[in-house]
């Protein structure tokens, strides 16, 4: 009896420690929403832990017990939400030989991803000025990984000879232009589903505007 006892004291135990963790999640999750909200309102420089503390109704030692400091907070929503894409990007394209569907297949788990992650991609694609210091560091690497990404999906199918181009770096950039620019005007509540939006972004990056 004795032991049985020990074993449900263990059993309990183990349950609590399951629900502080996922607790634990769910609290950073939503702090972490809100600093969203703030930071692509007014700015990494502009919100303060204050400001997400009175937003989110907690104390500021709530912050600091999951985040650290504001920075701490500011790149666990990095983490969270595009730190991945470019090995998402590259895992997508995986096991597909043909350039031209791995062009597609690239810019749709693209536009996917951001879609997913709009507020976060928009400020750390779009608005890059709201970025802190080391924020914009780590932020510069993810870019040169996914431009790196491009450049080579542009030169395959320039070596194939499907696409003819003076400079593939440029053409790389030009494509993720046309990402960046749907990451500003994209409503979710448009009239054109995500996927119909998705279909005339890769039209136009491989056929462009004339017949």
């Amino acid at each position: 009896m004795a032991n049985q006892g020990e074993k449900m004291k263990k059993t309990r135990k183990a349950g609590e420690n399951v629900v502080d963790e996922a607790e634990l999640t769910t609290r950073r999750e939503d702090l972490m929403n809100v600093a969203i909200q703030l930071f692509a309102k007014k700015g990494f420089k502009g919100t303060s832990i204050r400001d997400i503390a009175d937003a989110h109704g907690v104390s500021l030692s709530n912050i600091y017990h999951h985040f650290g400091n504001k920075e701490g907070l500011w790149l666990a929503i990095l983490e969270h939400s595009v730190k991945d894409l470019p090995n998402r990007l590259t895992a997508a394209m995986r096991g597909c030989t043909d350039p031209v569907e791995r062009f597609k297949i690239l810019i749709r788990t693209h536009l996917e991803s951001v879609e997913r992650h709009h507020r976060e991609s928009r400020i750390f694609f779009v608005d890059e000025s709201m970025l802190s210091e080391e924020g914009a560091e780590a932020n510069q690497i993810i870019h040169k990984k996914i431009f790196d990404i491009y450049v080579k999906e542009v030169s395959r199918m320039t070596d194939d000879g499907i696409i003819r181009t003076k400079n593939v770096k440029i053409t790389a950039l030009n494509v993720l232009g046309l990402i960046n620019w749907h990451l500003r005007w994209y409503r979710e509540d448009g009239k054109l589903p995500a996927a119909t939006l998705q279909d005339y972004i890769i039209d136009f990056a491989l056929h462009g505007i004339l017949a």
